[in-house]
């Protein structure tokens, strides 16, 4: 159960340094080519979520961030222990969701930085916490599909 948690803080630790790397050693939107015409690493900064919705609505996201964070720790304590897929899920949700309030906490903008062009668009640049999000997302869907598999197995 504690290995959520410890999944949960290298994630944050590895968003923050990564983040802290960008601030200290490129200023804003200044891009490096990685793999040119595909990956850069661009400094960029954003005051809302997503695509870059809802800017400079903080009050809002400190808001339903702690409430996103007391659900999953909840959830976390009540389900990961019988659900791997779930725990791991929630871990990378809290990591993500916790690596960008400190942002918000602390800078009063979330660093974003991994930036893709894919066949001419270029992608919403973004960051590590924006990644365990997706992924822990994605872990969720996939244990709540292997939890109906079960259900439907022993309904029948």
């Amino acid at each position: 159960m504690y290995w959520y948690y410890i999944i949960a803080l290298f994630l944050i630790g590895m968003d923050q340094l990564t983040k802290w790397l960008i601030v200290r050693s490129m200023e804003i939107g200044e891009s490096i080519p990685i793999i040119d015409g595909f990956f850069y690493l661009t400094s960029h900064r954003n005051q809302g979520a997503a695509w870059g919705i809802l800017q400079g609505k903080m009050l809002f996201f400190y808001i339903v961030t702690v409430i996103v964070i007391i659900a999953v720790v909840y959830y976390m304590n009540k389900f990961a222990k019988t659900d791997k897929w779930l725990g791991l899920g929630l871990s990378f949700i809290l990591g993500g969701a916790l690596g960008n309030f400190i942002d918000r906490i602390f800078r009063k903008e979330v660093v974003d930085f991994f930036d893709f062009y894919i066949i001419n668009y270029n992608f919403p640049i973004f960051n590590i916490a924006d990644s365990a999000l997706t992924i822990g997302v994605i872990f969720v869907i996939i244990a709540t599909i292997l939890d109906e598999r079960k259900k439907g197995r022993t309904n029948k």
